[in-house]
């Protein structure tokens, strides 16, 4: 059984692989699984919530990334804040802090730095917001 940590990891590849590609995420899923990767179901509520709420998400990120429209923003970055947002609305019962912890690492060890401190403004004006 995969840690959340690693399933948010997962979640993310599937996600990137998405973006990037133009694929459905729930279509890039379904080749992970039938490729015989075993996908935890943490990972795969995460890519079926964010697939399913993309619009809404990306809204909620452009209304807090000042300056920066959501198809502007580096894949990476834009694929862990989707994550996020996701579990900071849907997923009350996730400690915001823990969200914005794993985000921020996330963007630390996958894109950059500055992303780093970009996703953590993002998600603390999402989190005051959705979690007031």
């Amino acid at each position: 059984m995969a840690s959340r940590h690693e399933a948010r990891r997962q979640a993310l590849d599937i996600l990137y692989q998405a973006d990037i590609t133009g694929a459905d995420p729930t279509e890039v899923l379904r080749e992970w699984r039938e490729a015989g990767r075993k996908v935890s179901r943490f990972a795969r509520e995460l890519v079926g919530g964010v697939a399913a709420c993309v619009a809404e998400l990306d809204e909620l990120i452009g209304e807090h990334a000042e300056e920066w429209t959501v198809p502007r923003l580096a894949v990476v970055d834009r694929t862990i804040l989707r994550v996020a947002c996701y579990e900071l609305v849907h997923q009350p019962d996730t400690p915001t802090a823990v969200v914005i912890d794993e985000a921020v690492r996330a963007a630390k060890e996958l894109s950059t730095e500055d992303s780093g401190r970009f996703v953590n403004g993002i998600l603390g004006r999402v989190a005051q917001e959705s979690r007031a």
